[in-house]
């Protein structure tokens, strides 16, 4: 008697199919590595997120928005928390390679 071929369906209950967002681990490798790629960036060129503008002395600061300022922000995060963000990436590799 012919059987036919079982196909198993990628939305099967046992396949996870969330995106990064709903997945709190996925979340913070995302974050982490958007950390270390803006201040890598900003390391190589450092005005690449000043948005053209220079800081004159005595003059307002620079008001960094949109894309350009979340870059900034995350850049500056990056440099500043560097011993904890590396300690950080560290253990998220321990996790995506052991655990995940």
């Amino acid at each position: 008697i012919f059987k036919p071929p079982q196909f198993i369906s990628i939305y099967s209950p046992t396949v996870s199919a969330m995106s990064a967002i709903f997945n709190f681990s996925s979340l913070i490798t995302v974050i982490l590595l958007l950390i270390c790629t803006t201040a890598y960036i900003r390391e190589m060129r450092p005005t690449i997120f000043d948005n053209g503008m220079e800081q004159v002395p005595g003059q307002p600061l620079i008001k960094r928005k949109g894309v350009y300022g979340f870059c900034w922000k995350l850049s500056r995060i990056g440099e500043r928390l560097s011993p904890f963000i590396s300690i950080s990436c560290i253990l998220m590799a321990a996790h995506v390679i052991f655990i995940k």
